[in-house]
């Protein structure tokens, strides 16, 4: 217990300067217990989280889901703690008679972590918490281990005190738990008589007791969640800090996420190709939380994006006087379905035509959207539209996509021009005169360099990665980054599995590398990044638009300091933006 002259002089020293206190503690929210109208918290959940260097607080079991969606948001970790039994009936099971619930807590904390795996904020779940994790995943448990379990269990409700362990556990070795630990075997506690009978979908088990009961589990997904079935927390009661490590790996986790959030609320988080239009011409909403779409309203909310660059694509066909017609409706027809589906999610989000719209609508907490179009075959043989798109809000074209066309050829082609045609020639120049961004990925080779010599404004590539860490003809080479870092342009690395690694299984490590490549060779001033979301993009640890926090995350483990990542995740992308207009 302080005494008041202690508390006093220990204000003192803070407000005279001489003792600065830090504010950059993770943020821990700890589910607390409900129990006879009062919501409580043993101490020893909240000392654990301040000896691992976490500000603990308590997530009382809301009722009012806005409200526990305003709390999530201000989270940087969350642990769920122990306490009666899941309702049956959110298993959709019979009760057993055994069962002893408290259905105040279930929805909110089955919420609480869905809210969270979607915004990838660590979780860690002790005992009810991992099996509220087991609940909210996909997984199942068992409700009373004695009756369900098909062996002789041993003693999991223990009545020794709950600092001391009552049986072992064994750890694989392979798993984070075993890094964090360093140790194959562990003493534990143990108060509970429900227990996961099946992991969800994405998660390993990490530990298992003398009878097969599962002890600990963990993401293998990218996602910083775990969970373990006794009680780790209790052991710094008795001065014991062998299981310290769980907490410090969670605010390790935390305090990383915190660092991502505070630079995603200062800097413009751009992504300069997405493919949703496609889906929204086969009657997808952006407003909706939609699984087919891998950016829409919530997902760009989760992963705390600002602006996707979305574009009318269409596929290159024949190139006759009909075929042109057709393909430049489409294109207008992709441009108005885009302004409509937008137009629906008022005061969430909005059409951006300029640079600084950008910061207007990011201050206001509206999501920006900029039109594109893939592939020029939607100008036809006309220049004139690319006034007349330009004039629709169109920022860039894709000279190409997968097939030569009247302006250039493809990377996919049959160098039908050798380059650009005249006609490339001329719509390159109209590109620069009205103010639209010349996009030269999917284009060929030499498609690229006549480009770069005949353009008067920066150019850029809005979805092409590194060839020389995955040898495709989509990807850019050394020399092409290298000139289009000197002419002023910019390369949005492509999280599209095949061109990250030649066998098409690439997650988010690959991705990085072809980010830190791409710099390398660059500079940090020339890169940025082109999901290709719903046009192929998306890989495990950045499957969606949900996940760019994570990319910032893995950067920031590179060493990336917070002005580069500002330059890499929209200030390189802005300028040639504006360089253009």
């Amino acid at each position: 217990m302080y005494k008041a002259e202690e508390l006093n002089s220990g204000i003192r020293r803070m407000d005279s300067g001489t003792e600065v206190l830090d504010c950059h503690y993770p943020v821990i929210g700890i589910s607390g217990n409900f129990r006879e109208g009062d919501c409580t918290l043993a101490e020893a959940y909240y000392k654990s989280v301040s000896e691992a260097g976490g500000t603990p607080v308590i997530i009382p079991p809301y009722d009012d889901w806005k409200a526990l969606v305003s709390i999530v948001d201000s989270l940087d970790g969350i642990v769920l703690s122990g306490g009666a039994d899941i309702d049956p009936e959110f298993l959709g099971e019979e009760p057993l008679d055994c069962v002893s619930v408290n259905p105040r807590r279930d929805a909110p904390e089955l919420m609480l972590v869905r809210l969270a795996s979607d915004r990838q904020i660590p979780v860690l779940g002790i005992c009810r918490g991992i099996q509220v994790l087991t609940a909210a995943l996909g997984g199942k448990l068992y409700q009373d281990i004695r009756s369900q379990h098909d062996r002789p269990c041993i003693e999991h409700s223990q009545s020794a005190p709950r600092g001391v362990p009552s049986h072992d556990v064994r750890i694989e070795k392979d798993s984070l738990l075993y890094s964090l630990l360093g140790k194959d075997t562990l003493a534990v506690n143990s108060f509970h008589h429900q227990a996961v009978r099946e992991v969800p979908a994405g998660f390993r088990v990490s530990a298992i007791a003398p009878d097969g009961i599962v002890e600990a589990m963990e993401s293998v997904t990218f996602r910083p969640i775990m969970g373990v079935q006794w009680h780790p927390e209790c052991f710094i009661m008795e001065d014991d800090r062998t299981m310290m490590p769980i907490f410090d790996w969670l605010i390790s986790q935390a305090s990383l996420f915190r660092r991502a959030k505070e630079l995603h609320s200062r800097t413009i988080i751009l992504d300069s190709h997405c493919d949703s239009p496609m889906l929204f011409d086969e009657g997808a909403l952006f407003c909706d939380r939609n699984q087919d779409l891998l950016v829409d309203l919530h997902k760009m909310t989760a992963g705390r994006q600002d602006v996707s660059f979305m574009v009318a694509y269409l596929k290159q066909e024949e190139r006759d006087a009909e075929f042109l017609k057709a393909a430049t409706a489409k294109a207008d027809r992709l441009l108005s379905l885009i302004d409509e589906r937008i137009g629906q999610c008022k005061g969430y989000a909005a059409i951006a035509v300029t640079p600084d719209e950008l910061w207007i609508n990011k201050s206001k907490g509206i999501k920006s959207i900029v039109k594109g179009i893939e592939n020029g075959y939607a100008v036809g043989i006309d220049v004139d539209n690319v006034d007349r798109f330009r004039s629709r809000g169109v920022a860039y074209m894709t000279l190409c996509h997968n097939g030569d066309n009247d302006i250039c050829d493809s990377h996919k082609g049959n160098n039908e021009h050798n380059g650009l045609s005249d006609l490339g020639r001329e719509v390159v120049a109209r590109m620069n005169r009205v103010g639209m961004m010349v996009d030269l990925s999917h284009a060929s080779e030499k498609s690229f360099w006549d480009a770069i010599e005949c353009s008067t404004k920066p150019i850029i590539c809005s979805h092409s990665s590194s060839r020389k860490l995955c040898d495709h003809t989509r990807n850019l080479t050394d020399d092409q980054m290298r000139s289009l870092a000197k002419s002023g342009g910019v390369a949005q690395a492509c999280l599209y599995s095949g061109f990250l690694k030649k066998d098409g299984n690439a997650t988010v490590n690959d991705a990085v590398r072809h980010i830190m490549h791409m710099i390398d060779v660059m500079g940090v001033h020339h890169v940025g990044i082109g999901s290709d979301f719903d046009g192929g993009g998306g890989i495990p640890g950045l499957e969606d638009a949900s996940w760019f926090i994570t990319l910032t995350e893995r950067l920031m483990a590179e060493g990336m300091s917070d002005d580069d990542l500002s330059l890499v995740w929209g200030r390189n992308f802005l300028r040639v933006w504006r360089a253009n207009i």
